[in-house]
């Protein structure tokens, strides 16, 4: 008992010398340079507005590739480079995976969501579930469905151009909801798109940067929502319908499909699935899992990658020489005479390029999702103290000289050297998507189904801009929108069939696919 008893002393004095030695650390060290805060509001006028990322950016280029805010009382870092991103949120994940409390997100009904959801079990669990069915080896079992969609996309353009948005919107959302929640988009009375459309379209407002006061003063939150100031608080109600209707609707009628035993393979079904062989609490909690990580998946893929074949588009008019270079491509590899399929892209490294160019010339989430630190830490002689923000300028990275020469031109060449893929430039893949635990878990099924439309519309379609009144050509200004995701500017497209083979072979594909084939790959994933 004594030697238990000494033994215990010594375990508890440790800690204390350790956490002492910490906190002694921590008190001389300094906090990251940035600009001299102010009484009370602290560096609450230093926050950029309007162009957040490039205003941060020019923080960073005055002070360093971390810089120090104290906006309202809450600490926030900026990093300016991929170098210090990789450092703390890949090199020091476990203290960097979690992610700021956000009034907002409880206030609009988006708490369930991966990506505002705490790191912890919950986490793990919605993250394990989509990694099973979004991993590498599980997206090379979808490319059938990739392809024919993409064929219905080129389909859509050709016999309505007008709706072009709403078409690449259709393409990724049919296909991410086929493997979510094993619905098809065409065959449903429900429109499953609008649904996520409309609850998207609120999750951007509401978590944009610096649009709300409430996320620096949280105590706002307890308004009356007829005070002034609260106006938030009067959207709320349509806003949480917006947020319940993301996981509700498409769940419920997978589970209908289930039930009716007419249920196709998808992450629902296999979740539901594996339910069953758990007692009847873990049940439960797994049923919530499935509902909400099947919704989060169906809703970040129905939308994120839009605004890259968007871009695609933009690039296309803007530069109809590298359209020319990447048809010209297709043709040597794929021939008149068939469409392109997966297989093919790994002989494709100009198409190739040109995606990875799409992923870096305009960044759909300019300053990513903010992380959060759950310790004090130290970083290069500084203290990051525990519940910092830690705002990845993905912009800046994606356009930082030292990589990319002349950022803001679109050159699919300099992903290329002797014709094939140079493995010494940054893959914009490594910035875009996220860093550490919090990387997007769709990331493998958003590149390759990008690099199949891409592909596909090339090889099918030339893409000209429409002529003005004068008769002179109407070109996109190349702007992004601003927000928590970012888009081009709106802008037409003309889309001219380069051959009434291909189209007639595409047009055949669209009808022709087999179901079956389908189903048995989702059913071995």
């Amino acid at each position: 008992m004594g030697t238990l008893v000494v033994a215990a002393l010594a375990v508890l004095s440790a800690a204390i010398f350790l956490l002492a030695k910490r906190r002694g650390r921590s008190a001389t060290l300094p906090l990251p340079p940035g600009p001299r805060p102010l009484p009370f509001i602290g560096n609450a006028l230093d926050m950029p507005t309007g162009d957040i990322p490039g205003g941060l950016h020019a923080l960073c280029e005055q002070y360093g590739d971390i810089v120090y805010l104290n906006v309202l009382g809450q600490h926030m870092v900026v990093l300016g480079t991929h170098e210090a991103a990789v450092d703390l949120l890949e090199k020091r994940s476990a203290n960097y995976s979690d992610r700021p409390l956000s009034p907002m997100t409880e206030i609009s009904g988006f708490s369930w969501g991966l990506t505002s959801l705490p790191y912890g079990p919950w986490w793990r669990r919605y993250r394990r579930a989509m990694h099973q069915h979004f991993n590498l080896n599980a997206v090379e079992r979808y490319a059938g469905w990739q392809e024919v969609e993409a064929h219905r996309l080129v389909r859509r353009l050709i016999d309505s151009p007008e709706h072009f948005v709403s078409h690449i919107r259709h393409f990724f959302g049919s296909m991410v909801l086929r493997v979510t929640h094993g619905l098809e988009v065409d065959e449903e009375e429900e429109d499953f798109l609008k649904v996520a459309d409309e609850a998207l379209e609120v999750f951007a407002v509401v978590l944009e940067p610096g649009r709300y006061l409430v996320e620096v003063l949280p105590a706002l939150a307890y308004l009356p929502s007829w005070m002034p100031g609260a106006g938030f608080k009067r959207h709320a109600a349509s806003w949480r319908r917006s947020a319940r209707r993301l996981f509700e609707v498409p769940w419920n009628a997978a589970m209908d499909a289930i039930n009716r035993g007419t249920a196709l393979p998808s992450m629902a079904a296999h979740i539901m699935e594996r339910a069953k062989s758990l007692p009847a609490e873990e049940a439960v909690q797994e049923e919530e899992v499935g509902k909400y990580a099947t919704a989060s998946a169906y809703g970040g893929g129905a939308d994120t990658t839009l605004s890259t074949v968007q871009t695609f588009f933009v690039a296309m008019l803007l530069y109809p020489e590298i359209q020319k270079k990447a048809q010209e491509e297709l043709m040597r590899v794929v021939g008149p005479n068939r469409l392109p399929e997966k297989k093919d892209l790994a002989d494709l490294p100009y198409t190739q390029a040109l995606a990875k160019e799409c992923l870096r010339w305009r960044t759909v989430a300019p300053l990513a999702v903010p992380h959060r630190s759950l310790e004090d830490d130290e970083y290069k002689g500084y203290l990051i103290p525990k519940g910092t923000t830690i705002l990845a300028n993905i912009w800046a990275f994606s356009h930082d000289e030292r990589y990319f020469s002349d950022p803001d031109v679109f050159k699919p060449e300099r992903h290329l050297r002797d014709g094939h893929l140079d493995p010494d430039v940054m893959d914009p893949a490594t910035i875009v998507f996220g860093y550490g635990r919090r990387v997007c878990p769709g990331q493998h099924f958003a590149q390759t189904s990008l690099l199949i439309a891409i592909a596909t519309v090339l090889h099918t379609l030339d893409i000209t801009p429409p002529d003005g009144p004068d008769g002179m050509p109407i070109l996109p200004s190349g702007k992004m929108t601003r927000g928590l995701l970012s888009y081009p500017e709106p802008f037409q497209c003309k889309f001219a069939s380069r051959s009434t083979e291909r189209e007639a072979l595409l047009r055949a594909g669209c009808e022709g696919f087999e179901m079956g084939s389908l189903s048995a790959n989702l059913s071995s994933s």
